[in-house]
């Protein structure tokens, strides 16, 4: 029944999400796994209880608002965010609550309220801005080539919620070995919501927490072969790490950096906005847009990174991936059109 129930909700959405399919099928020549694209992409609302989205996201947080010119998402998934309405309004010259959002946003033009918004820390974006604007997946060679098994690959896996755990859960698939690493302080945030996903996320993957310390994670990098990390790049290097030496280090590795825009911009993203970003939207009867499925932009860009690393491997590796979520929902939507192919 549960099958039946995720097919339907990718039926609905087929004809915009079929280019993945390219993807995943690359991936299993890759590594002989089959993807099972509406579990990855539909399980996380179906075991939360959500109704498929409209202008509001399948969780609540993030908004699709009407501008003077256009059409713009603000996400507000933390307390912050929402603490930091009245500022955002503000900004806009319309100060009130949040009830005033809507109204304030016909005032401005999408770029001034997805500007506001991120000058504030809150996740926003431009409807279409980041298509045509790089691809899904920029390689940087740093390293010697070396071909491995999949089956003797170790995976150190930083990343937290989404798009970093499901490209480390297909590849563990395929035969690598993942450890999860987790800060004492800061234990991923995909814990406080379905725990039955969370687990689905990471089955029969290692688990270690620690704290992230300068020299506290050296030993888990130094023996790893693959390294999925999701923050800014300035986080890791605080702490000593940083992707091009580990990719000098030893012939062989491939580190993949997975972010709302790329590795060179400091934007904060999440799956809804992402997706918005990059265009890729339905539309309701009057053709206006409207969010598809539950933060699609994360679980576009978890099969895109694991394709990516599936494919580095295969051809020897040391490389930095730099995996943009925008840029993998931009891809899709301009797959969709004709521009290009997925993959």
């Amino acid at each position: 029944m549960e099958n039946v129930a995720l097919q339907s909700w990718m039926d609905s959405v087929d004809p915009v999400l079929a280019p993945l399919a390219e993807v995943a099928g690359s991936f299993t020549d890759l590594t002989g796994v089959p993807v099972d694209l509406p579990s990855a992409l539909f399980l996380r609302a179906r075991l939360a209880g959500l109704e498929r989205p409209g202008r509001t996201s399948a969780n609540g947080s993030c908004h699709l608002l009407h501008t003077a010119d256009g059409w713009a998402a603000v996400n507000l998934a933390r307390p912050d965010d929402l603490a930091a309405v009245p500022a955002l309004l503000a900004l806009l010259g319309s100060p009130g609550d949040s009830g005033g959002l809507h109204a304030a946003a016909r005032g401005v033009t999408a770029a001034e309220l997805a500007d506001a918004a991120q000058l504030l820390g809150i996740a926003a974006a431009v409807r279409g801005s980041a298509r045509g604007v790089r691809p899904a997946v920029r390689a940087e060679r740093w390293g010697e080539r070396r071909v491995r098994a999949m089956a003797d690959i170790r995976i150190v896996d930083f990343s937290a919620l989404w798009a970093g755990p499901l490209c480390a859960r297909l590849l563990g698939l395929a035969g690598a070995r993942v450890v999860k690493v987790e800060s004492a302080t800061r234990p991923d945030g995909a814990r406080f919501g379905t725990p039955a996903f969370y687990r689905w996320l990471h089955d029969e993957h290692d688990n270690v927490v620690v704290d992230f310390a300068p020299g506290a994670l050296d030993e888990l990098v130094a023996e790893a072969d693959v390294v999925i990390e999701a923050s800014r790049p300035r986080a890791l290097r605080r702490l000593g790490l940083r992707a091009e030496e580990f990719l000098a280090a030893r012939p062989g590795r491939v580190w993949v950096g997975i972010t709302g825009y790329g590795r060179e911009n400091d934007r904060i993203a999440f799956g809804d906005d992402a997706a918005v970003a990059g265009g890729l939207t339905g539309a309701d009867p009057n053709g206006d847009p409207v969010f598809l499925g539950d933060a699609l932009a994360d679980p576009v860009t978890g099969v895109f990174a694991a394709h990516a690393a599936a494919r580095s491997l295969a051809e020897g590796g040391g490389e930095l991936l730099c995996v943009s979520m925008a840029a993998c929902a931009a891809t899709l939507a301009d797959a969709r059109t004709g521009t290009h192919r997925p993959c």
